[in-house]
């Protein structure tokens, strides 16, 4: 059976980080779901400006970490700073924490296991200017491409992609 990695995201996600890891889990055989809290599309952002459309599969009322293997949580500063007020939201991120199931979250979107509080003791990396609040909630944060801990990948930006995206598809053949 084909695994399957539920996408997270909200009006102003980081184009790249959320259409590139996209295409390499496509690419590697797997299932992707994009959700957000609205049905329709959700717009990205590019290069200081709005991106692309991308379309709206699931509303976040209708998905459930048991229909997935994993969670991707793109970045985009708007992005996480929408989904993290949204309880529903942060009810499945954990959701998928306390069954064990991987949760990737790359440049801001480590504000949701802030917000989640699921970080104390967890190692994570992050975009730098989100670095103080993830230690706030208790994480030991680094600055590397990808910090891989238990269940949590997350990687700080753009540039890490294809590390974030390999430790996504490496978690998932395992």
């Amino acid at each position: 059976m084909t695994k399957r990695v539920l996408i997270l995201a909200a009006d102003g996600f980081e184009q790249s980080e959320l259409m590139e890891p996209k295409k390499a889990l496509e690419d590697a055989g797997f299932e992707t779901v994009v959700a957000s809290l609205k049905p329709g599309s959700i717009t990205g952002w590019k290069d200081k400006n709005w991106g692309d459309a991308v379309a709206v599969e699931m509303t976040l009322d209708e998905v459930s970490a048991d229909d997935f293997d994993a969670l991707l949580l793109p970045g985009g500063q708007m992005n996480p700073d929408i989904l993290r007020m949204d309880d529903d939201a942060i009810d499945l991120v954990n959701d998928f924490d306390d069954a064990g199931k991987t949760i990737a979250a790359i440049c801001h979107a480590p504000w949701l296991l802030a917000e989640a509080d699921i970080l104390d003791g967890r190692t994570v990396t992050g975009w730098p200017s989100i670095r103080t609040d993830l230690a706030n909630a208790g994480a030991d944060v680094v600055d590397e491409e990808v910090a891989i801990d238990g269940n949590f990948i997350t990687s700080r930006n753009p540039d890490d992609i294809p590390a974030f995206s390999k430790a996504l598809i490496d978690a998932l053949t395992d």
